[in-house]
């Protein structure tokens, strides 16, 4: 049985998808970018600031599905520009101590022009 997720401490899908769902004891959430769940708007002028942002909705459907960034088991990360990959890691590895496995691909255009986006697969 699948089991979706939803918390108003991360930014409400801005599309025909849920922020997350559990199945078989895995949570697999959506790209996560750096929306402000409070006011819907993009922050962050910055590869950084961006990235603190999407970290933290991250950690807000980790929080919600009962788990954390401890038992993240994969990560995808996408940006804007590869010239940000040395910034976007120094802000990841605080967040990802236990060193999930990772894809990190450069991409034309992310939702909203924004420079990063980030989903995760973690253990329950």
């Amino acid at each position: 049985m699948l089991q979706k997720i939803s918390t108003d401490k991360a930014p409400a899908a801005i599309g025909p998808y849920s922020q997350g769902i559990i199945a078989n004891g895995m949570l697999f959430a959506s790209g996560q970018i750096p929306i402000n769940p409070a006011t819907g708007e993009i922050e962050g002028e910055n590869i950084t600031s961006q990235a603190e942002l999407v970290m933290k909705n991250v950690g807000a459907l980790l929080e919600e599905a009962g788990t954390d960034y401890t038992k993240v088991v994969k990560t995808t990360c996408f940006l804007a520009d590869m010239a940000d990959f040395a910034a976007f890691n120094e802000v990841y590895a605080k967040y990802f101590t236990e060193k999930p496995a990772r894809s990190c691909v450069a991409v034309k255009t992310l939702p909203k022009n924004v420079l990063c986006e980030v989903e995760v697969i973690a253990a329950i």
